[in-house]
């Protein structure tokens, strides 16, 4: 019987989302035992499990939970979404790895993460790094920018309009791809000593602004596509009636300010010097998927 060493077992919080999806099906690719986390028993954990992952179903917020999907695991990730509750799921979280003796945790922050942030969701995820810190285990936090998935919200007005509209100016980003993070979370996991106590900002190969972004939809799809640069009560109004939380608009028209300032701003290699893997161009996803954005 090969030891915890020989063949250690990952958790996977969130393991139906982006990043957490794709970070599973990388570990089992590579031939690592995975736990999947999942708040319910769907399709989507079923495809987890069929895929090879030990799936447990479990509440976020109760320490047993936690205490049970973490039993026996050598490292983990931790992502939570923009909802209220990060600092109570984080302690959580931070106990129940400390009860079970894990021995590294990967953090899902946001490159909005601050002690100044006038977003509540950034600020609580900075005091949540804080937290994780504290604990006994080594911990690797992620600052992601905007992920080129966000675009995929954008598929109707693409579709429709041939527009996308966003309170962002001239503001610029690299957008990474979901894929991309996962590349570097499987490594870390993997292996995380060389990344203890390292917070990485995760960014796509090259940086736009969104009217430049805006001319790569129109040269993967063949067709025009432009971005109308809207103000941040518009933006608002828009969230409000699409029906988002309040918590989460306030976060997303607070870290529309920081993009205008240049927070999100930047590119780096760490998506080919830790993932090892080559970062998706902006022009490689909607090539992906294209037929979201088709009318």
């Amino acid at each position: 019987m090969q030891s915890e060493i020989d063949q250690p077992t990952f958790l996977v919080t969130g393991a139906t989302g982006s990043t957490g999806r794709r970070g599973t099906q990388l570990l089992l690719d590579r031939g690592h035992a995975v736990r999947a986390l999942v708040r319910v028993d769907d399709d989507r954990a079923q495809a987890l499990a069929d895929a090879g992952a030990e799936v447990v179903v479990g509440d976020m917020f109760r320490l047993d939970d936690l205490s049970r999907a973490l039993q026996g695991v050598h490292s983990a990730y931790f992502v939570y979404p923009i909802t209220p509750g990060l600092l109570e799921a984080t302690a959580v979280f931070a106990q129940a790895a400390t009860d079970t003796g894990v021995r590294a945790v990967v953090n899902m922050s946001q490159i909005s993460a601050r002690r100044e942030a006038t977003s509540n969701a950034a600020q609580q995820h900075w005091i949540g790094e804080r937290l994780l810190d504290r604990a006994p285990f080594d911990v690797t936090h992620l600052h992601p920018t905007f992920f080129a998935d966000n675009f995929l919200f954008s598929d109707r007005p693409i579709a429709h309009e041939d527009t996308f509209r966003y309170p962002f100016g001239a503001g610029r980003h690299a957008p990474i791809a979901a894929e991309d993070q996962a590349h570097v979370i499987a490594a870390i996991m993997a292996d995380p000593a060389p990344h203890a106590g390292k917070t990485y900002t995760l960014h796509g190969p090259v940086e736009m602004n969104h009217h430049e972004i805006a001319e790569s939809f129109s040269k993967v799809l063949g067709r025009t596509i432009t971005y109308e640069p809207i103000d941040i009560d518009r933006f608002a109004q828009f969230l409000t009636g699409a029906g988002y939380s309040e918590h989460l608009i306030q976060h997303l028209t607070s870290v529309a300010i920081d993009y205008q300032n240049g927070i999100f701003s930047g590119t780096n290699d760490v998506v080919t010097s830790v993932g090892k893997t080559t970062p998706t161009t902006i022009e490689d996803f909607i090539a992906t998927h294209r037929t979201v954005f088709m009318p």
